[in-house]
Formats: C-alpha cells, sequence, structure tokens
C-alpha cells in the first residue's frame, strides 16, 4: 500500500506539473498566434477565390519537408499534402495537393475549393469509406522567420470521391499541436503525444484522444497502466485486433535558462483495447520487450504499414548533441517489426539473384573456352591516387583525395568481391547498388507490398538538404531499390544568415509559398518547363564549393558504415558513389 500510495501521490504531482506548464505555455503563444491568425485569414482568403475542382498534369512537387504522403485506398495512386521548405533565411508553407499516379509514373496537382490552411506537421489517415477519405488534423503555421509558431488544432475531411474539402467541427478534441501521430483503427481516429512551442518555451504531451468515425465525436482517453513519457515523431501502428502500439520518439527539457537537452526514447508501449463491442471501450497500457535487433536510436525516422502483419521503420538520425553544435548521424536503413511474434529485425536485400547467376555462368564459359593458354600481360600497375584541393566561401582549403585501385588489385579479388560488381553493374554507372541516401523526415506509403519513399532531408554543416526524389521497393521480394524520380540539385537553395537583412521586406511574399510564386516564375521564364518555384544553385564555383562540403558528409557517413577496419579506398569509393547519386558533377 505505502508504494502504490507514493507512487498514485507522484504521478498526481506529475500531472499537475504538465497542466501548470500547459497553461503557462497557452498564454505565452496566444499573442503569438492572434499575431498569425491575421496571416492565415489573408492566406484563407487567397484560397477562397478558387470556385472549381481543377487536376492538371505538373512537375513533381518542389522540395519540401513535414508533408502527408498517403496511399488512396482504391486506386493506384498517393496523395501528397501540405508541408514546408526553409532556405536559410524563410520559411514556406503549403496546403497544395498533389497526385502521384503510380502506373503512369507522373504528378498532377489537384486545386479544390476551401482547402485547410498552409501547414506542416500534421498527420493524415486514409479509410476506404464512401470512395476514400483523407483525414487531416493539426500542425503548425510558422512565421516567414520561423519564431512564431500557430499550432492547428482542427479536424478536415477530403472526400476523395467527390473531391470536395470539409472541416468537421466538434468539440472536446485535442489542443493545438504538432509532431503527434494518428491512425485510422476500428472506425476511429487515435492520436497520441506531440508538443507545442511559442517562442519562448514548449510542452510534449502524452494523452490519447479517440475521434469516432461514425458519430463524429471526440473523446479523451483515460487507460490504466503507466504509458509513454510525453513525445513527439513516435511511431504509431494499429494491430488487427484493434490495439495500438507506439515505438520511440523525441522529446525535450529545459535544464536552466537557454539550455535544453533532447531525449531519444528507445522503449516500447502496446494500448489495449478492452470490451470491444461494448457503449464504452476500455484501454490498458503495457510495456512490450520484444525480441530481436531493435533499430539504433534515432529521431525523425518514417513508419508504415507493411505485409504479413508486419510494420517498418526508415531512415532518421541520431544527433551528438555538444555544446555549441548538432552533428548528426542518417539513416537509410529499413527495420522491419513482426506484431504477431513481437520481434524486431533489420531488413536484408536479396538481390535479383537470377541475373546474378546467368552472369556467372557466362563468365564460367568464357574461362572454359579461353582453355589454360596464358596472355601475356603488362606489369601491374600501383594504386593511381588524385588529390584535389578546393577552396570553400569561407577561404577553407579543403583537401579531397581520390584512390583509382590498379590492375594488381584487380587480380586476387575474391568471390564476394566479384558478386559486389554484379551489384555495381545493377546500380549503372553509379558504381553502388541504387539506394535512397541516408535522410531523416521522409515521407513513406505502401500500396500494393510496394514502400515508397519520398524526400526527407540532411545537413552538411549549417546547411540543411531538403529532397525531392522517390524511390521505391518491394517488400515481398526486397529484392533491390527502384528511383522513380531523381533530385534535381538545381532546385537546391541555401542563403546565409548575413544575407537576411536585405530580404526583410519580402517576408510576408516569401510566407505565402507555393501557387503565386509559380505563377511569376512562369510569366519570367514560360521556354523553361518545369521551373521550381526556389531559385536554383547557381552553377560553376559556388556549385563546387558546396559539393567539397558534402563530400566530408559523405565520407564520415560510409566510414560509421563500413566500420574502422574498413580500407579507405572502399570508404571512398562507397562515399563517392552515395554522393553521385545526387548531384550532377560530384567533387
Amino acid at each position: 500500500m505505502g508504494k502504490k500510495g507514493k507512487r498514485d501521490k507522484k504521478g498526481k504531482g506529475a500531472e499537475k506539473t504538465a497542466a501548470k506548464m500547459e497553461k503557462k505555455v497557452s498564454r505565452r503563444a496566444k499573442k503569438e498566434e492572434e499575431d498569425l491568425e491575421a496571416l492565415i485569414a489573408e492566406f484563407q482568403s487567397l484560397d477562397a477565390k478558387k470556385t472549381q475542382v481543377i487536376e492538371s498534369s505538373c512537375p513533381p512537387p518542389s522540395p519540401r519537408l513535414n508533408c502527408s504522403l498517403c496511399a488512396h485506398p482504391d486506386r493506384d495512386e498517393l496523395i501528397l499534402f501540405g508541408g514546408e521548405y526553409f532556405n536559410g533565411q524563410k520559411t514556406y508553407l503549403y496546403n497544395e495537393l498533389y497526385i502521384y499516379h503510380i502506373r503512369k509514373n507522373s504528378w498532377a496537382k489537384l486545386e479544390i475549393p476551401n482547402p485547410p490552411p498552409r501547414r506542416c506537421a500534421h498527420q493524415a489517415a486514409v479509410v476506404p469509406t464512401a470512395g476514400g477519405q483523407l483525414w487531416i488534423f493539426g500542425g503548425e503555421f510558422a512565421s516567414p522567420n520561423g519564431e512564431q509558431f500557430y499550432h492547428y488544432k482542427d479536424l478536415w475531411v477530403l472526400h476523395l470521391a467527390t473531391k470536395t474539402w470539409e472541416q468537421i467541427k466538434a468539440p472536446g478534441g485535442p489542443s493545438g499541436r504538432s509532431g503527434h501521430r494518428m491512425v485510422a483503427c476500428k472506425r476511429q481516429l487515435i492520436i497520441f503525444g506531440g508538443f507545442h512551442e511559442s517562442a519562448r518555451d514548449y510542452i510534449y504531451y502524452n494523452d490519447v484522444y479517440a475521434f469516432n468515425l461514425d458519430s463524429f465525436t471526440w473523446s479523451k482517453l483515460a487507460p490504466a497502466g503507466i504509458g509513454p513519457a510525453p513525445r513527439s515523431g513516435c511511431q504509431m501502428t494499429p494491430t488487427p485486433e484493434g490495439n495500438i502500439i507506439i515505438y520511440g520518439g523525441y522529446s525535450k527539457q529545459r535544464i536552466k535558462k537557454d539550455v535544453d537537452k533532447g531525449t531519444l526514447h528507445t522503449d516500447m508501449f502496446l494500448l489495449k483495447a478492452e470490451g470491444a463491442g461494448k457503449e464504452e471501450d476500455r484501454w490498458t497500457w503495457s510495456r512490450l520487450s520484444p525480441s530481436g535487433v531493435k533499430p539504433t536510436p534515432r529521431s525523425g525516422f518514417s513508419v508504415a504499414a507493411a505485409p504479413n502483419n508486419r510494420c517498418l521503420l526508415f531512415g532518421g538520425v541520431h544527433d551528438e548533441e555538444e555544446e555549441e553544435s548538432i552533428e548528426g548521424d542518417f539513416f537509410n536503413d529499413i527495420y522491419f517489426y513482426d506484431i504477431g511474434k513481437n520481434r524486431w529485425f533489420p531488413a536484408q536485400l536479396k538481390g535479383p539473384k537470377s541475373e546474378k547467376r546467368k552472369r556467372r555462368r557466362g563468365r564460367q564459359a568464357e574461362a572454359e573456352a579461353a582453355g589454360e593458354e596464358e596472355l601475356q600481360l603488362p606489369p601491374p600497375q600501383g594504386p593511381l591516387e588524385i588529390v584535389k584541393e578546393v577552396v570553400a566561401e569561407d577561404g577553407t582549403v579543403m583537401t579531397i583525395k581520390q584512390v583509382i585501385p590498379g590492375a594488381a588489385e584487380d587480380k586476387d579479388r575474391s568471390g564476394s568481391e566479384e558478386d559486389e560488381e554484379e551489384e555495381e553493374e545493377e546500380g549503372g554507372a553509379l558504381g553502388q547498388p541504387v539506394e535512397p541516401c541516408p535522410r531523416s523526415s521522409a515521407m513513406v506509403a505502401v500500396k500494393h507490398g510496394v514502400l515508397y519513399v519520398y524526400g526527407g532531408m540532411f545537413e552538411v554543416g549549417d546547411r540543411q538538404v531538403t529532397l525531392s526524389d522517390l524511390h521505391s521497393i518491394d517488400l515481398h521480394r526486397m529484392d533491390q531499390w527502384k528511383v522513380l524520380l531523381e533530385m534535381d540539385p538545381k532546385t537546391q537553395e541555401w542563403l546565409e544568415e548575413s544575407e537576411s537583412d536585405e530580404e526583410e521586406d519580402d517576408d510576408v511574399e516569401g510566407a505565402e509559398g507555393g501557387e503565386e510564386e509559380e505563377e511569376s516564375s512562369e510569366e519570367e521564364s514560360e521556354d523553361e518547363e518545369g521551373e521550381q518555384q526556389h531559385p536554383a544553385v547557381q552553377p560553376g564555383e559556388a556549385q563546387a564549393q558546396y559539393l567539397a562540403r558534402t563530400e566530408q558528409y559523405w565520407l564520415r557517413l560510409a566510414r560509421s558504415h563500413m566500420g574502422p577496419e574498413a580500407k579507405d579506398k572502399k570508404v571512398l569509393k562507397v562515399a563517392h558513389a552515395m554522393a553521385k547519386t545526387f548531384y550532377e558533377d560530384p567533387v
């Protein structure tokens, strides 16, 4: 009784503290949100001018983060909505709706009257009701300078059959937030966690809400047991039995004035529904202890439902926080979680074995035909080392060494190295099997057992690279990645902070993002088909300097994946191949 009483008292104290913090954050955020509401209203007045549904073929979406990507329940389509783009100075917000046609490998822009306001870091879920519905809750709007935030608490549904947006106004829902998670489960939308942030304060949540898709009513769940600590960006997966699985996530807390400490959560919980079919379900939290090989600690990972009663985790980043900087190791691996067996395991690409066997048999036949005749070859040459020096914008001289193996090294290759060569042939001119580069915050969706990975981001020093490529892999075969859309380096823009003084007058215009900018760019250069709405990186010396900086990132990443025992020339080869995936003229 004594221990239980202490736990109960401690739990109530934590609840009171959280309630006080929420009031404090809400009070300070109110003024900020009032300022941004006027800006949001201005954008909505522009959207109100749209009176017709227009679907038109278009180039791929410009680079963006924290949008949503969902598979259409009936058609071979993916639906992309919203997002943000940061170019080093300004934040652009979107409420555009794009359709990716899987069979045609083409994009279309769908303009529908009265859409939700521009937002990012929202959540979306698709249900098959009435020809398909896309439900969207929450998210955030940021001021152009990225210092003020408005957190939405609205609920919208896109009726896919009739192509109409509808805002659902029901009381008793979650408070405004972003970074939360939402899944459709047994005719309900279940929402967990997230955070609310103002210029000075923030709060993370671990509350659970349910929205009934039949009665259109909200209810706040009060599960028994000890649940997850407050967090955002976690994995949330429904089970066939109507339960919910929570894994990982991120949160931070203030340890002293202006100093925050981040936490990467690696725990796992089950939210179990009991008494299903009765008027009110009873829910219970319990901790899971899965077997197998768990993902390494990370944030910014992406999750999706997978075939065979599994869910998957892709990519992410592990930040090493130092006093004045944060260095991140980015990932492009896949982990599966088997729901029935409560087991994690890393995905292994099998590769197209039949093609390998054919090539190997062909080589053996050639060798037999040649008999034992020995050819007179010139003396073997040693490795050739190429050294490049590039002067960066800040005057730093960067030395990049590239080692080209000599003929002597090729004589003693093992069978495993021959396999590597075969894989390189499959990967084309890149010299590496095709795969998405390491990244965090990628958008993922699964359709017909195929995983689609769109965009994401990685960092090189202080620069953020926002991706807009599209890859796919068959989760049944797990043989190889396919590149459906390559990233165009010309869409990358990064403005240094020192340039911001000249741009202050354009802040409001920059915040609009999207359509208005596209119209102006089309007028300026009508003959340039598919021009992106952000200015491009200028070619030439500036781009070469940027590529030199990214080479250091790829070398460090390749080394971390291959281990300290790997030879330098192998690491350089892998790093060069990774970089070449993205840049037309790699260093």
